[in-house]
C-alpha cells in the first residue's frame, strides 16, 4: 500500500560516477605498494597471509573492472534524500506487481547496497525468476550513515537507534504506509531495533544474524547453547579485532586506510576470510570481483573511518537484543559467528512466523548466498501480506 510523495521531502537522482582520475589514482597507489615482512606462521592466525593479500591487490590492479559495478549500479534507480540533517543513498525498484511488499534491506560492515544487487530482480519480478507474482516485494536498499554514497556525520549521535528512526522516516517519504524489513550484521541490529521500537508501518522483519542471547547465561547449557558461547568467545576474541579498534579508535585506523588502498583491501579481505562458509579462501564464498567491489567502493568514497564510527557509536551495545513483539522470522546460515540455537531465539521473539537452517552459508549471507537468502525471504515474510492487502 502507498501514499504520494510529498513536495517537502524531494527525492534526488543520483547516478555513481567515479572520476577517470580517481582510478588512476588507485592504480598508481597499488603499483607502487611498500609490503611488509611476511608473517612467521603459516595459518591466518597474525591476519592476512601475505601471499593472498599479493593475490587479491594483483587482482584488483590488473582484472577488476570497476566500471562493470558501476554500470550495475547504475541499472537501478538510485536516489539522495536529506533525512535528520544527512544525505542518504539508497536504491529504490518498484515491482512489476502492483500488490508488491515494500521491503527495506539494511546492509551491515564492511558491506553496502553492493551486498543486496543480485538479489534485486528475483526480489522484485518473482515471476521472471522461478516465483509467484503474490512472493514480489518493493525493494528499498539505503546505505547506512556514513558508508557508501550516504553522507558522512559531521557529529556523533547517528547510532542504530536514529538510523532505525531515518529508514522509518524514508519509508514514509517514499509513500509506503505498510511494510517490512530484513537485515544482517548491523542491518540486523538497525532492523531489531526498527522492530523494537515498533516503527509506524512496520508489519514484521526478516533476520538472518539474530541478536538473541539471554541477559544471563544459564550454568547449564545444551550442546547447541554450549556451541552459541564458544562461537560467541570467538566473535569477541580472535575474531575480534578490527571489531574492537573500531569501537574504542575507529579514527586511528582511518588514517592507514584512507591512505592506502592495499590496507584497506587487507582489513576488508580478513573480515570475508574468518566469516564465510570457505574451503580455505574467502573468494570460495564470494566471488573475487564482488570482494573488490565493495572494497573499491570503500576505497572511492573514502569511508573506511565514517563507516567504521558504527562500532564507536553502538559501543555499549550487547548480543542481548531485546524482545521482539511483531513478527518475525529467521533463516539461520550454519557458518555464521556467533550461531545461536532456536531456543534462544524463541524465547527472544516470541511471534516467531518462520525458522529455517540453510544448508551453507556463513555471516554475509547476501553476498554467499544469495538465491537461498531470497528464497527464505519469501517464504518467512508470506503471511505478513495480508495485513498489506487490508490496510491493518
Amino acid at each position: 500500500m502507498t501514499t504520494p510523495l510529498t513536495a517537502a521531502a524531494p527525492l534526488r537522482p543520483f547516478t555513481v560516477a567515479v572520476p577517470d582520475e580517481d582510478i588512476r589514482d588507485l592504480r598508481a597507489r597499488l603499483g607502487r605498494t611498500r609490503w611488509p615482512d611476511p608473517e612467521t606462521v603459516t595459518d591466518w592466525s597474525q591476519g592476512v597471509r601475505t601471499e593472498h593479500a599479493r593475490t587479491l591487490v594483483d587482482h584488483w590492479l590488473h582484472h577488476h573492472d570497476w566500471r562493470r559495478l558501476e554500470a550495475s549500479l547504475n541499472r537501478h534507480p538510485q536516489f539522495l534524500t536529506e533525512v535528520d540533517g544527512l544525505d542518504i543513498h539508497f536504491v529504490h525498484v518498484r515491482s512489476p506487481h502492483p500488490d508488491a511488499l515494500p521491503l527495506l534491506l539494511t546492509h551491515g560492515w564492511p558491506g553496502s547496497v553492493i551486498d543486496f544487487l543480485p538479489m534485486i530482480a528475483p526480489l522484485t519480478d518473482p515471476v521472471a525468476h522461478g516465483g509467484r507474482a503474490e512472493d514480489a516485494f518493493h525493494v528499498v536498499i539505503p546505505s547506512l550513515p556514513g558508508s557508501g554514497f550516504s553522507g558522512k556525520p559531521t557529529g556523533t549521535g547517528w547510532d542504530v537507534g536514529r538510523t532505525a528512526a531515518a529508514w522509518t522516516a524514508l519509508m514514509h517519504r517514499l509513500g509506503y504506509a505498510r511494510w517490512a524489513a530484513h537485515g544482517g550484521d548491523w542491518g540486523s541490529v538497525v532492523t531489531t531495533t526498527l522492530a523494537a521500537t515498533h516503527a509506524a508501518g512496520l508489519l514484521g522483519i526478516h533476520l538472518n544474524t539474530p541478536y538473541a542471547f539471554p541477559e544471563h547465561i544459564p550454568e547449564s547449557l545444551s550442546p547447541a547453547e554450549q556451541h552459541a558461547v564458544d562461537t560467541l568467545a570467538q566473535y569477541a576474541g580472535v575474531l575480534g579485532g578490527s571489531n574492537h579498534l573500531q569501537g574504542t579508535k575507529p579514527q586511528t585506523p582511518g588514517f592507514a586506510l584512507a591512505d592506502s588502498p592495499v590496507g584497506q583491501a587487507a582489513w576488508i579481505y580478513e573480515k570475508y576470510q574468518s566469516k564465510t562458509d570457505n574451503a580455505g579462501l574467502a573468494e570460495d564464498a564470494i566471488p573475487l570481483d564482488t570482494i573488490l567491489d565493495n572494497i573499491s567502493l570503500s576505497w572511492f568514497t573514502n569511508t573506511a573511518a565514517s563507516s567504521a564510527r558504527i562500532y564507536w557509536e553502538n559501543r555499549a551495545a550487547t548480543m542481548a537484543g531485546p524482545e521482539l513483539t511483531l513478527p518475525v522470522a529467521v533463516t539461520i546460515f550454519p557458518k555464521d559467528i556467533p550461531l545461536l540455537p532456536r531456543s534462544w531465539i524463541a524465547d527472544k521473539y516470541p511471534d516467531l512466523i518462520h525458522y529455517a537452517v540453510a544448508e551453507r552459508g556463513g555471516h554475509f549471507a547476501a553476498l554467499e548466498q544469495p538465491g537461498h537468502l531470497v528464497d527464505e525471504i519469501r517464504v518467512g515474510l508470506r503471511s505478513l501480506r495480508g495485513a498489506v492487502a487490508t490496510g491493518s
